[in-house]
């Protein structure tokens, strides 16, 4: 009786691991496919939010160029009007006396050169007759 329940155990050993490994195999063929769709869905995810931040990214550098762009509008507006102030100041500082005096300063120094233009009746002949 003993080999019989012996058999019976070996059998029945048997049956189990040949259940065990059916069960892994249907397991494996079922848990293949779920686990493709929930590594895509995964991957999806963060494809999308890597775009998302890519977007962002270029959204802030949008901004930056944009603002770095009105400071400089703004600091050539002011170097503008500095220039046009400078302008009046020197254009309301030019008298005829300036003018002369400065001839006169240009004379003494040596470095100027002095060009004289015939006239006529204290007009400048621009063009020359040729006969």
């Amino acid at each position: 009786m003993e080999n019989i329940s012996r058999k019976d155990k070996k059998l029945t050993g048997g049956v189990v691991l040949l259940v065990l490994i059916i069960l892994l195999i249907a397991f494996t063929l079922w848990g293949i496919p779920k686990y493709k769709v929930y590594s895509r869905e995964l991957n999806g995810k963060a494809q999308l939010k890597e775009a998302e931040w890519n977007k962002q990214v270029a959204i802030e550098e949008a901004k930056a160029l944009k603002e770095s762009a009105e400071l400089v509008k703004q600091a050539e507006i002011i170097r503008a009007e500095g220039v046009a102030e400078a302008n009046k100041i020197i254009a309301g500082s030019i008298t005829e006396n300036y003018l002369k005096y400065k001839f006169i300063e240009g004379l003494n120094d040596g470095n100027t050169e002095t060009i004289y233009v015939p006239t006529e009746a204290n007009i400048p002949i621009l063009e020359i007759k040729q006969e």
